[in-house]
């Protein structure tokens, strides 16, 4: 934290998002806060990587899809590189299945952005603080998976690891075995090892239930 001209102990927020708008309002939002201090932005991986090694923010706020990368290998980055920068998530995608994976990855928070800019500024302060923000919809789809966890979608996220998953995800988007490559910057064969542990962890016996049983992955997930 750094110390305002008054002495007031100011938080210091990082902003990495895609969309210049979503970073004018938060940087609006951070600069009318009493104790927050907004210093830097940036719209992908990279870029926020070096923008935070310069600005040492205490807060990172992050989407978890950016120009050309994916925010929670962002979140991974930072809990391994930057340990002391906490991390709130800010994004549209379903809270009630990726919010759970975005605490999983070491994010301290999520929150929709279709929340109102004041509990967008609570979450902050919560995450701040030390605790785990959840939104209430979040906490109880939690709840009810842990009570239970029978349900195709859910069984899928345990199952998986990240990666897997996020394999997973580009095989019911339609994407060939070279397009996810490129996608998630991993070489070809390493993909079909995916693909292989992903249908030995589900029981699947080929290539054609996989792609069925993750074509109605994505569907049920569409953000």
């Amino acid at each position: 934290m750094k110390k305002a001209a008054n002495g007031e102990k100011r938080t210091r927020v990082f902003v990495v998002d895609d969309h210049p708008l979503v970073r004018q309002a938060l940087k609006e939002a951070i600069r009318k806060e009493s104790g927050l201090e907004f210093c830097g932005e940036a719209d992908d991986r990279e870029e926020a990587l070096q923008g935070i090694a310069a600005a040492q923010p205490d807060l990172a706020i992050i989407d978890l899809r950016l120009r050309s990368s994916d925010g929670l290998d962002l979140i991974r980055d930072l809990r391994d590189r930057f340990p002391k920068v906490k991390t709130l998530v800010l994004s549209m995608q379903d809270e009630t299945i990726t919010a759970e994976r975005a605490v999983r990855a070491g994010a301290r928070g999520y929150v929709s952005k279709q929340e109102p800019p004041k509990t967008i500024v609570q979450a902050m302060h919560k995450v701040i603080a030390g605790d785990i923000y959840w939104s209430e919809r979040a906490a109880a789809q939690v709840a009810s998976r842990l009570a239970s966890p029978s349900t195709t979608h859910q069984s899928v996220a345990e199952r998986l690891s990240e990666r897997e998953l996020q394999v997973f995800e580009q095989v019911g988007l339609g994407r060939s075995t070279q397009q996810i490559s490129e996608t998630l910057h991993i070489d070809i064969s390493t993909v079909e090892t995916y693909r292989c542990r992903i249908k030995q962890k589900l029981g699947l016996k080929d290539g054609s239930e996989l792609l069925q049983m993750a074509i109605r992955w994505a569907l049920s997930n569409t953000y």
